[in-house]
């Protein structure tokens, strides 16, 4: 009976003691499993700033980083080989669907090498058909994009962009954007042939630099009459095309903003001309690697997020570092759905 002398405090704290001892374990496991969801809906509630959740309406999914080309400025490089498995690919291209996006836009690298265009025909048709996304898009070099892949896949496709950076061959090889002996131009001619014949919206993408900033294209921009023309300031961007880990050497095709604006006033008179320069171009837009991880362009260089497969659309978009301001200034939004754009085939 000595336990009577015991103090209420100690017998306090052996009745606690004795409680925890036999809690069982699988209530234990409850607690701890609403901790964590709590914890999870935190982490889901927003971004970590405060800021209004980002919808990726329009994003550029660069898929490879394979290139035949050798573009002595390219902003996004071979530092690998990897390319994800169909289906994850499309499961994630579901997930940015289920998120908002209207708008997918395929790159590289070259798009059309991973198993000569029918990899990237098929996740064009996936977007379009099972998706029922307004708007499928593709930029390309065009070297490797043949009629019959229009054939099987032009349906489902809303606009082709043809990168080409000079209407002179010789200038075209000083920058490597040409493979042997072909003839970039000549491809470029005969795939707008194409997108009239299998009515696909037709674009040019052209990078300013040092080699062609004194050209005029304006007569070859009427002859080819793309839906927009898309003309960049070339842009250096740390362990892609400057600094010690990158593949390219940009730094003797950067051109100043005083030459940008000479050659967009020598080519005022191209309505089709859409111009970004580098503050325009950095963070207005949403990528996605290879990976289908988000890259933050803030800070010069592409620092990428968790994969969209690993940890949802709404989480990796709060690394993106897109901003939504410019990405409207510049134009991003458009009417970029063919069915919408009442061209004449």
């Amino acid at each position: 009976m000595s336990w009577m002398m015991w103090s209420p405090l100690r017998l306090l704290q052996l009745l606690s003691s004795s409680v925890l001892t036999f809690i069982p374990s699988v209530f234990l496991s409850l607690l701890s499993g609403l901790f964590s969801r709590t914890a999870c809906i935190e982490t889901e509630s927003g971004p970590p700033d405060g800021r209004p959740e980002t919808i990726p309406s329009s994003v550029n999914y660069h898929f490879t980083r394979k290139c035949n080309y050798k573009c002595g400025f390219c902003f996004h490089t071979a530092k690998t080989s990897f390319v994800l498995p169909l289906e994850e690919a499309r499961r994630g291209l579901r997930l940015l669907k289920e998120s908002g996006m209207e708008k997918i836009n395929f790159s590289g690298g070259e798009p059309f090498l991973q198993d000569r265009g029918e990899f990237l025909g098929s996740l064009v048709r996936f977007c379009k058909q099972d998706l029922h996304l307004p708007s499928v898009s593709i930029v390309s070099n065009g070297s490797m994009i043949t009629e019959r892949w229009f054939q099987n896949y032009g349906d489902f496709l809303d606009i082709l962009a043809v990168s080409c950076d000079s209407f002179d061959e010789d200038t075209n090889q000083l920058i490597g954007r040409t493979q042997g002996r072909k003839s970039h131009l000549q491809n470029l001619y005969k795939i707008r042939t194409w997108c009239r014949r299998y009515k696909v919206a037709f674009k040019i993408n052209s990078v300013i630099n040092t080699f062609n900033v004194d050209e005029d294209m304006s007569e070859h921009i009427g002859q080819l009459d793309p839906v927009r023309w898309k003309v960049f300031q070339c842009l250096l961007i740390d362990g892609e095309n400057a600094g010690d880990d990158a593949l390219r050497e940009a730094e003797r095709f950067v051109i100043s903003e005083e030459q940008f604006q000479e050659f967009l006033d020598r080519h005022r008179g191209v309505a089709c001309l859409v111009p970004e320069s580098n503050e325009k171009m950095r963070n207005s837009y949403l990528i996605l690697d290879e990976y289908m991880r988000f890259l933050d362009c803030r800070g010069g260089r592409k620092d990428p997020s968790k994969s969209i497969l690993d940890v949802g659309v709404k989480e990796a978009i709060c690394f993106s570092g897109f901003d939504e301001k410019m990405f409207l200034r510049r134009g991003g939004k458009y009417v970029w759905s063919k069915a919408d754009m009442k061209l004449d085939w």
